[in-house]
């Protein structure tokens, strides 16, 4: 049977060897505007890894354009650097791209210098809070210009292609939506007006580049923006661009500033193929789906369903380069997905940090976190089975140590299991799975139902032993909190405690969150209800909507501090806390709680001592660390890391990555 995903394509005259196209994201792995050795490693590992063709970027066209962490393309200084990096991708077996783009009203005083950022219209930006300075028809032709100069240095720094960001709320889409571009003049008014500067942009670099030089746009085929453009105006534009000589078309979605989430685990696989497809329906180039695919069977659908020609996989090859490869050679069991969690990648560059992964310790590290055989195997013991204890087992296998983990119950996963548990974050327990196959692969051996106690080290006397025993949940000191109808937030979202209709949870943190809105969603319907009852006509959008957000519990959450959620990366916070709203669940912020009795919470707020009515009450106020084998351990004489919950109670990422490097290094200890 033929694999549509391993199909060749071609772009302009460019043969691309499969339909896998990693898109272009902003790494903050630049040296000023420089291509750093990082980049280089970074890209080749995606290459090497069996991507059919990979966009890098994106990369300035001017100073105002971005910030020193993008590669830069707008002097000839740079060229050197760009060269470098096409060539590590090409000869590693992947075309090559680079996506150039103007920030716009995006882009941040504090990142330029103290450069006023530009935009159509001086409407501030909802992200930098600054207002922009309005383009001049000078500054209008210069930057058109800029598009075209820095796509000349892409083709003669040796990429196959070259593409132009037209989305995601940067320059070209601030002059294309009417909620941004309030110009009088030819720039702006009706559709026509609106899309010039774009259509410029493309027919600048179709002139500078050649006609036989792939040109892609990367554009939004819905902007979620209130009062912006339609889906209509979009799909016409997409039109507009293949007439100027656009070759293929990347479809994107939302603003950066939009309210619908776009790139978090709630975010269903693949749901966004349906703009792709609209888009692909209607022009003859091919045409690019993206946005949360990281499994080779949907992607395979996709293709052949025809909602696009190519996928893109971003994330999904951050956590795993070699996803391609394992998909073509029939080792898809073996792929480490992308969770979608946000915290390595969008998260770090909120701190101004280079991206990192979560699921792949060593994406953005490929040549300082190799994993180099050892000449002294060892004799490892591994104790806990959790996310550290895994990622730990599997680092020290991968060195050629004899690696034995020991886990206390029937069952791998730890607290991964418990976060997968809330509804849109099942993608933690497809992480568990495949660090357990990780495990399998690397040939350490697992042993369940294994207490290791005192004896432990007289027994077993391995040579190194990577503590990683976890954390275990904090009972706060608050009178009644022994009652019987008192639970701990684990055991709710690990379905072993029973809750009535009215439900307190204590601790306005991400686990409480997630408890809260895990049973604010009891009894709300499926989507697989929702969509019987749409496509029949059963009942109006209106009560559709209560039926799927109004479930059959009363939940409220109490939270000490003045703010809830506050250990949730920032990409993932607002979406949930729209949820929290959205599912009804009543908050309490700057609250005490003075008693838990049979039948309430008495808490004092606002001054006031109130009684929150609950036949169940949720603990959900912290973890604190679990390593009763330390001492001991240490007592022996045997070497030995700790990783995870077990050092100090932090996220899945820091557990993850702790126990990599336990694992890596434990040989040298």
């Amino acid at each position: 049977m033929i694999d549509p995903l391993f199909q060749p394509i071609t772009i302009n005259r460019m043969v691309i060897k499969n339909r896998i196209f990693m898109p272009a994201m902003h790494l903050n792995m630049a040296g000023n505007y420089a291509v750093s050795d990082q980049l280089v490693d970074f890209y080749s590992e995606r290459a090497k890894g069996g991507a059919g063709m990979i966009t890098v970027g994106y990369a300035t066209i001017d100073e105002r354009s971005g910030n020193p962490g993008n590669i830069g393309a707008h002097k000839d200084i740079y060229i050197p650097g760009l060269t470098r990096l096409a060539t590590a991708i090409r000869e590693n077996g992947a075309r090559s791209s680079v996506q150039l783009n103007h920030a716009g009203r995006y882009n941040h005083s504090m990142l330029m210098g103290g450069k006023q950022p530009v935009a159509p219209s001086p409407i501030a930006s909802r992200l930098t809070r600054e207002t922009p300075h309005e383009l001049d028809l000078a500054e209008i032709e210069e930057i058109v210009n800029r598009f075209a100069l820095a796509a000349g240095r892409v083709k003669s720094a040796g990429f196959d292609a070259v593409e132009i960001l037209s989305g995601t709320g940067y320059l070209i889409s601030e002059f294309l939506s009417p909620l941004t571009n309030k110009r009088t003049d030819q720039y702006g008014g009706d559709f026509e007006n609106r899309i010039r500067f774009g259509l410029e942009v493309i027919r600048a670099v179709r002139e500078t580049v050649g006609v036989d030089f792939p040109l892609l746009v990367r554009m939004n085929g819905n902007e979620f923006m209130k009062g912006g453009s339609s889906r209509q105006e979009l799909q016409e534009y997409a039109v507009r661009l293949t007439e100027a000589g656009v070759d293929a078309l990347c479809i994107n979605v939302g603003w950066h500033e939009a309210q619908v989430p776009q790139i978090v685990t709630e975010v269903p696989r693949g749901v966004f193929g349906y703009l792709a497809r609209s888009i692909k329906e209607i022009v003859n180039v091919p045409v690019i789906a993206s946005h949360r695919i990281n499994d080779p069977e949907l992607a395979r659908e996709m293709i052949s369903d025809g909602l696009c020609d190519m996928v893109a996989l971003g994330r999904a090859l951050i956590a795993d380069p070699f996803f391609p490869e394992k998909a073509r050679s029939g080792h898809e069991a073996d792929i480490v997905h992308c969770v979608a969690c946000a915290q390595g990648c969008f998260d770090n560059l909120f701190k101004m940090k280079a991206v990192e992964c979560l699921c792949n310790p060593r994406a953005g590290y490929e040549r300082s976190r190799g994993l180099i055989k050892t000449e002294k195997p060892l004799n490892v013991s591994v104790i806990g089975g959790g996310a550290a204890g895994m990622s730990a087992a599997i680092s020290a296998a991968e060195c050629g140590h004899r690696v034995t983990l020991h886990e206390a119950g029937d069952h791998l996963g730890g607290q991964l299991l418990l976060a997968g548990a809330p509804p849109g974050r099942e993608e933690f327990l497809e992480l568990a799975a495949d660090l357990e196959r990780q495990l399998e692969l690397s040939g350490a051996t697992v042993v369940f139902n294994s207490r290791v106690d005192a004896s432990f080290c007289d027994d077993i006397r391995p040579d190194a032993v990577i503590l990683a025993t976890g954390g275990v949940s904090i009972t706060p000191a608050i009178p009644g909190v022994d009652l019987p109808h008192v639970v701990q937030a684990w055991d709710v979202l690990a379905d072993e405690a029973p809750t009535g209709k009215q439900v307190v949870v204590i601790g306005g943190g991400a686990v409480g969150i997630e408890t809260a809105l895990l049973l604010a969603e009891r009894g709300t319907l499926s989507g697989e209800a929702l969509k019987f009852l749409l496509v029949h006509g059963a009942e109006s959008l209106e009560n559709l909507y209560t039926l799927a957000t109004r479930g059959s519990k009363d939940v409220t959450v109490i939270e000490m501090m003045q703010d809830l959620g506050k250990n949730f990366g920032k990409s993932t916070r607002w979406g949930m806390m729209q949820d929290v709203e959205r599912y009804g669940v009543k908050t309490r912020v700057a609250a005490k709680v003075i008693e838990i009795t049979a039948d309430c919470v008495r808490i004092e707020y606002e001054g006031e001592i109130e009684e929150l009515p609950a036949d169940s009450v949720v603990l959900a106020v912290g973890t604190r660390a679990h390593n009763p084998m330390q001492e001991i351990v240490a007592a022996s004489g045997i070497p030995f890391r700790t990783a995870g919950d077990a050092l100090k109670p932090a996220m899945v990422f820091d557990a993850i990555h702790q126990g990599f490097t336990a694992g890596r290094e434990i040989g040298s200890i």
